[in-house]
Order: C-alpha cells, then sequence, then structure tokens
C-alpha cells in the first residue's frame, strides 16, 4: 500500500508543479498580460526555479529555454524520485531518463492543454463573464481556431474543443508508447 500512496503523492505534486511551469511558458508565447491574477499566481510560484535558468540560459528565438529546462528538470527530479520509492538506482536508468523525462514533460503539456480547454468549456456555460475568461479564451484561441476554420458550422454548437480532446488523446496514447509504461508512470 505505501508503495502506491507515495509515487500517487510525488506525481499529483510534480505533475502539478511541472504544468505551472509550462503554463508560463503558455502564457508568455500567448502574450497574456502579467498583472492578471493567474498570470501573477503562475509567475510567482515558479520564479523561484525560472529566474535563475534564466540567467544562465537566457531567451533565445523568442523562447523562454528557462521554463522548458525547469519542466524538464522537474520531470527528471519526479523520475529519479519515483525510482528511489521503488527501490531502483535512479542512475541505472539515466540515458534513457533524460528521454523519459522530455516524454513526460510534453504528456504534461498535452494535458495542460486539455484541462484548460476544458475548464474554457465549463466556465462559458457556467458563467462566461467571469474574470478568467478572457486568460481562458487568449490561451486556448491558438488551438480551437483552426479547428473551427475546417469544422462546419453546428448552428452555434462550438464542437471544436471536442476535436481537440479527441486530438490530445491520440497524442497522449502515441506518447504512452514512447516508453513511460515501462516504469510504470
Amino acid at each position: 500500500m505505501f508503495g502506491d500512496i507515495v509515487p500517487f503523492l510525488l506525481n499529483t505534486l510534480f505533475t502539478l508543479y511541472g504544468a505551472v511551469l509550462l503554463l508560463r511558458l503558455w502564457l508568455q508565447f500567448a502574450r497574456m498580460p502579467a498583472h492578471n491574477p493567474i498570470s501573477r499566481t503562475v509567475f510567482q510560484v515558479t520564479d523561484w526555479i525560472v529566474i535563475p535558468l534564466r540567467r544562465l540560459l537566457g531567451g533565445r528565438g523568442g523562447v523562454d529555454w528557462a521554463c522548458l529546462v525547469a519542466a524538464w528538470l522537474t520531470a527528471l527530479v519526479f523520475l529519479m524520485a519515483v525510482m528511489l520509492v521503488r527501490g531502483f538506482n535512479p542512475l541505472a536508468i539515466m540515458p534513457q531518463g533524460l528521454w523519459i523525462a522530455l516524454v513526460m514533460m510534453l504528456k504534461w503539456g498535452i494535458n495542460l492543454m486539455m484541462w484548460v480547454t476544458l475548464l474554457m468549456v465549463i466556465l462559458s456555460w457556467v458563467n462566461p463573464s467571469a474574470p478568467a475568461m478572457p486568460v481562458l479564451q487568449g490561451l486556448t484561441a491558438p488551438l480551437l481556431d483552426p479547428i473551427r476554420r475546417v469544422l462546419p458550422s453546428m448552428g452555434g454548437l462550438d464542437l471544436s474543443p471536442l476535436v481537440l480532446f479527441l486530438l490530445t488523446q491520440v497524442a497522449l496514447m502515441m506518447l504512452s508508447r514512447l516508453g513511460l509504461p515501462i516504469f510504470g508512470l
């Protein structure tokens, strides 16, 4: 029982933090204002790791490499922690561990896209004038607009989030084939 609880808690903790790091990158990519409550919270939670990494790496090509490296390091530390809890030597899987951490980071990013879209859809039904709605719409518009251009109009019914969910699930299935099942993650 203990062998299942600790990896679950580690998975929850590291997945949430890795998703917040990727959300920071997504907020910057979508040019969301830093003064909104969501951006401000994300920046406060992630500044401790991103700012020192930014000093080392800088930002080249318009990409905040510090956020990406921080998310990858989070995945790597998670992988090593799970291996330790399960009684394995984390250094023994290191060449594959670097790759698995990258795949795990991609999985976190795809899940983040799905959850942000789901939150936006639910909030659009429950409270479309919520303060978080402009941020959620700004984040999801680049993902949903290309799908909306391809889908025929359904008389006011927007099926683009459903198509995005299907695409994210297919992407997650493909990623799961790249090595994560080996370690039970």
